[in-house]
């Protein structure tokens, strides 16, 4: 099993080593917990995609410790300067297209011209990078496709049998814990590829344009259609649970019974329920029930990307509503 090392000076150091030797290793961010790897590698990234089940389509994110490490490797543009002057260090990812002679390999960008970067808000996570001085590629410490970690215990329960992670660094618990907002600012006008906590209304107050909605090309994580699945069926807006449902709620307790009862917010607080999505999703999969019930979540601000991520966790359910 994957050794888990708090965080610190000698666990950052032990963690470089091993990303300079090709080996894996998780650490958290304000988001979710990343399974990071040497994005110059090509070797390396191809043991993320191993280790995780990853589609080789869905490219990775390279995660640097400063705004300006990140335009040395993709090209500025005022849109792109604007955003992370505003968001950097932060939940947010941008698509940039790459500059020439970019060194990072084309596995982690799946042999786009395009660049998927993010400079994190953790302090841990960027003093973690400095020490490393390398970019490193980091989709989220779980099997693709299933609910995404938040703890360190949480990828020790995912993937920490694989041989190829070698330790796990604990930073806590996420504080975010919802994958960064990924933004396509190669043009003109944003474009979001994938909700989070920098929201739409956000980037509209700051860029004063309207955005453009994403087309079908996969070019950055967090497209695929079917994507954050629990094991068990997912059922979303639904308004009382079966006898046989692990019930997630949101605000008011459930009118009837239930298999199993949790909540996202019992007080209906959307930042909340952002923070607790994988947990309770983590819980509601364990508790051994035919269905897990989701009721409604508003789809506002931070609504919409807890929303995207039901929507993609429910993709491959039979049972997506009554």
């Amino acid at each position: 099993m994957a050794k888990i090392v708090s965080a610190g000076l000698l666990g950052f150091s032990e963690a470089a080593a091993h990303i300079h030797s090709g080996k894996l290793v998780a650490f958290g961010t304000e988001t979710v917990y990343g399974l990071g790897g040497n994005a110059v590698d090509g070797e390396a990234v191809a043991r993320i995609f191993r280790a995780k089940g990853r589609p080789s389509f869905n490219p990775l994110i390279s995660h640097v410790p400063q705004a300006d490490i990140a335009f040395g490797l993709g090209k500025p543009t005022p849109l792109a300067q604007m955003l992370a002057a505003a968001f950097w260090p932060g939940p947010m990812t941008l698509v940039l297209e790459q500059r020439e002679n970019c060194p990072i390999s084309s596995l982690a960008t799946s042999g786009l011209d395009s660049i998927a970067l993010r400079v994190p808000g953790s302090e841990l996570a960027r003093a973690f990078l400095q020490e490393v001085s390398l970019p490193v590629a980091a989709p989220s410490a779980n099997r693709s496709g299933r609910i995404s970690p938040t703890r360190a215990d949480h990828v020790q329960d995912e993937l920490g049998a694989e041989a190829d992670i070698a330790m796990i660094l604990d930073m806590g618990p996420c504080v975010e814990g919802l994958e960064s907002t990924v933004i396509d600012a190669r043009g003109q006008k944003p474009v979001i590829l994938r909700p989070g906590s920098v929201t739409a209304e956000m980037i509209r107050d700051l860029t004063g344009v309207q955005l453009e909605k994403a087309g079908h090309d996969i070019v950055s994580p967090g497209q695929l259609a079917s994507h954050y699945a629990p094991r068990t069926p997912v059922a979303l807006n639904q308004s009382t649970p079966k006898e046989n449902d692990a019930w997630i709620g949101f605000g008011d307790a459930p009118q009837g019974k239930a298999h199993a009862v949790f909540s996202f917010s019992e007080k209906g607080d959307l930042i909340e329920a952002a923070a607790s999505l994988y947990d309770t999703l983590r819980q509601a999969d364990a508790a051994g029930a035919k269905r897990i019930a989701i009721a409604p979540i508003p789809a506002e601000g931070i609504g919409t990307a807890i929303n995207d991520r039901l929507s993609r966790a429910a993709a491959g359910s039979l049972a997506l509503s009554d």
